[in-house]
This record gives C-alpha cells, sequence and structure tokens, in this order.
C-alpha cells in the first residue's frame, strides 16, 4: 500500500529579524543528518527565510537528488480563529484584534496545506517529502491527522528543528508516528522555540 511519508520540522531557532541564529543553522544540520539515511524525494519549506534557510542547511546532508522548493501553503499563519464560545479564557487576548477577513484567509490556507500534503500518494510508489514550516501549521496538521475539532490546534507547539512524522495510505486514517522528536538535537540545542521554563 502506497505511503505518503511526512516528515514535518519547524525552521531553527531565528533572530528577530526571522534570520537563521547560529543555533538555528546547527539545528538544521541535525535535523538533516537524522534524515540522510531516507530516500527523501522533495523538500518543501515555507516562503519565509528562516524557513527556505533551514532546508538548505538541512539539505546539505540529504542525497543531493531532492529538490528544494517553496510551499505557500506552509507559511506561517493562524489556521483557524476559534468563536467565543471555544476560546479557552487564557486565548482570549491572542485572538483579539483577528477580523472575519483574516481569519478566513488563515483558514484557507490550512484549507490548501491538508488538500496539498495530508493526502495518500496518487499512484502506487511510497513518497517521501520534508516539510520545513513553522509551530501553527504543524499544529494543524497533527489535529486534521488526529481528526480532532479544529480549536484543537491550540496547545500544541513544535521545538526547532524537533521531528514529526505523519503518514498518509490510501483509505486509512493518516498514522502520528512522532510528534516533536528532539532526539537528533544535543541537549543545548533543543527546546528552543518554546517559553523559558524547567525542562525534564
Amino acid at each position: 500500500m502506497a505511503t505518503r511519508h511526512l516528515y514535518i520540522a519547524r525552521h531553527g531557532d531565528a533572530d528577530a529579524f526571522g534570520n537563521l541564529t547560529d543555533t538555528g543553522r546547527e539545528q538544521a544540520r541535525s535535523f538533516g543528518q537524522r534524515l540522510a539515511h531516507l530516500p527523501i524525494d522533495a523538500v518543501w519549506h515555507s516562503p519565509l527565510p528562516r524557513a527556505a534557510d533551514t532546508a538548505r542547511e538541512l539539505n546539505i546532508f540529504l542525497s543531493g537528488s531532492a529538490p528544494v522548493g517553496e510551499a505557500s501553503e506552509l507559511i506561517d499563519h493562524v489556521p483557524y480563529v476559534p468563536s467565543p464560545e471555544e476560546i479557552p479564557p487564557s486565548w482570549v487576548p491572542f485572538f483579539d484584534g483577528y477580523d472575519a477577513d483574516e481569519a478566513e484567509r488563515g483558514h484557507k490556507i490550512a484549507d490548501s496545506l491538508t488538500a496539498r500534503f495530508a493526502v495518500p500518494p496518487d499512484g502506487d510508489a511510497d513518497i517521501h517529502e520534508v516539510l520545513v514550516t513553522h509551530a501553527y501549521p504543524i499544529a494543524w496538521l497533527i489535529r486534521h491527522a488526529l481528526n480532532g475539532p479544529a480549536v484543537r490546534w491550540l496547545g500544541l507547539n513544535s521545538a526547532n528543528a524537533a521531528l514529526t512524522v505523519i503518514e498518509n495510505r490510501p483509505e486509512l486514517p493518516p498514522s502520528v508516528v512522532m510528534f516533536n522528536d528532539m532526539s537528533h538535537l544535543r541537549p543545548d540545542l533543543r527546546w528552543t522555540g518554546f517559553p523559558t521554563t524547567l525542562r525534564a
């Protein structure tokens, strides 16, 4: 049964201007090393520089045969703005100011993301694709794979260059193989992109 394997990562650590830091470049290279043994068919990245640069850094360690390209669906965006009844009180300030047009644009991008990538292959061959994106699109893809309500993208976060794997097969629900795995990163490279707090 043909499978679309998605190897998904948030871009490496970036500065306030959206450019990769030295830490971010090292994270991206470690991520590339993690994937080096896989038969990657394509690397897709968000249009934003921090994602494009991450894709180029990790591709150093891939076979070289996989094309690297931009996918507009991977842009950083809010995939779903909850209704007032759905918003947990602590999230209300985050969504303050989102108007209906902006919310609709974000949801259209989210729908295009799943329509393009969260589907089985067309043919009989497996597909192995790397997606370099941002925390919110990853949360949306996980929510979609688990068939959760739209609001459940909230509360899912991804560390920089952590690995999430989703598999899509014909006539079967998607499989979340792993989420936010950082085992390829040295301890000092882990947990960036999260609020500072104690970690186990």
